[in-house]
């Protein structure tokens, strides 16, 4: 893909693979239509390089048991290894603990002999 792509060069773009995958899964757009809950008209216009909604496609990604794919769309930032690189965490002081009832002998008042 080209970063000049257009929008509609995009849409164009998935529109003709989800058709190429919709025929290889295999389902008619009417199959397609009851399976997803989007109207058949809406599948026959996407296909087309029409813009639809994008509910209306996401519900096409999921009757075609792509929704594991969806999140590709935007990938998240945080498990970039580059994401912890950049996050400063801030320290935190941490007072030694001593056990109960152990004293520490090296200290002395100055009047202990």
């Amino acid at each position: 893909m080209s970063e000049n792509m257009t929008s509609t060069a995009f849409i164009a773009m998935l529109a003709s693979r989800i058709k190429r995958y919709r025929i290889d899964y295999p389902l008619t757009q009417k199959e397609l239509a009851d399976k997803s809950g989007v109207s058949q008209r809406s599948i026959s216009r996407f296909e087309g390089g029409e813009d639809i909604q994008l509910s209306n496609l996401v519900k096409m990604l999921i009757a075609l048991d792509l929704a594991d794919h969806i999140s590709l769309l935007v990938p998240d930032n945080t498990r970039r290894p580059s994401y912890f690189l950049s996050e400063e965490k801030a320290k935190i002081r941490v007072r030694a603990r001593k056990e109960p009832g152990i004293t520490d002998d090296r200290f002395q008042w100055g009047d202990e002999k």
